[in-house]
């Protein structure tokens, strides 16, 4: 595995990368915040009063599949594509998507579009706040939209439901890791989800995905991404799980591991939100 420079459209781009090629005809550039109720913020509103200029808001609650009582599960690809469509993103176009906290559910768009085939996407590094910390400019004014195709692949390998997950937590063949804080995967922490239970995944391991993070919300270098995986016990040979409380931090694993180079990973998709619903399903508590 190889680890790719500091700049990798397909992966992550820096303030500056963006700020250079914030003209080009095929760039679209998706906001795509999202906060957890006690944070009291609302995305959409702090995306009109100001955004970095050409970008589109991306509701991940919205552009989802909303027949599922499941958070934000992934939208069936017809909706998918409608979606791009109407927000002028398609076939050739380079996207780069940020969030209001720096890494944080950006990432889970720039997985729904891997998921959906698209490759070329990258997450913006440092989000919001280290564009504005590095003095680049936002607008309120609305981007100019045209209709465009997209073709959408979808990467079915890239995703897991509760029968995938509980069978290779019995076989032991992948390695499992779960995003949330530590408290909350040695269930010393109760779930913010109301009528969940505590605990994790047995068998899984923990990478809180902040320790990816530096302090100014930008990712840690591939070397030392590396070491925090193999810190944590994981076998970086097996093929990855990765999993959270409802399938937004797991994809901040899933950016981390496809910047060391690793790519044989996929995310649980109901995560937390459904394992720990389920009475008949097993629980571990404690350290791994």
């Amino acid at each position: 595995m190889t680890a790719p420079a500091s700049d990798d459209p397909k992966t992550l781009v820096s303030t500056e990368w963006l700020d250079a090629h914030l003209k080009d005809p095929d760039l679209r550039i998706f906001d795509a915040s999202w906060y957890l109720p006690d944070a009291d913020r609302d995305a959409r509103a702090e995306y009109e009063k100001g955004h970095i200029p050409g970008a589109r808001f991306f509701d991940i609650d919205e552009i989802s599949d909303q027949r599922s009582e499941l958070p934000h599960m992934a939208p069936p690809v017809e909706k998918f594509m409608s979606r791009m469509r109407s927000m002028g993103v398609g076939d050739g176009h380079q996207v780069v998507v940020y969030d209001g906290s720096g890494i944080f559910s950006a990432a889970r768009v720039w997985w729904l579009f891997r998921l959906m085939g698209q490759t070329n996407i990258a997450v913006l590094d440092g989000g919001l706040p280290k564009w504005l910390d590095d003095g680049f400019k936002v607008t309120a004014n609305p981007p100019v939209i045209r209709d465009r195709h997209m073709t959408v692949t979808p990467q079915r390998h890239m995703v897991r439901d509760v029968t995938d997950v509980a069978r290779a937590a019995k076989l032991g063949d992948h390695e499992v890791i779960d995003a949330r804080a530590p408290a909350r995967f040695r269930g010393d922490a109760p779930e913010p989800r109301e009528g969940l239970r505590a605990g994790h995944i047995p068998g899984s391991k923990n990478v809180y995905y902040q320790d990816l993070l530096n302090e100014d919300g930008t990712m840690k270098p591939p070397n030392t991404l590396r070491t925090i995986f193999m810190d944590a016990g994981i076998d970086l040979q097996k093929p990855v799980i990765t999993t959270c409380g409802s399938g937004v931090t797991a994809a901040i694993l899933a950016l981390a591991l496809e910047r060391i180079g690793k790519t044989d990973h996929s995310l649980y998709d109901g995560s937390w939100s459904e394992w720990g619903m389920y009475a008949d399903l097993p629980i571990a508590t404690g350290a791994p």
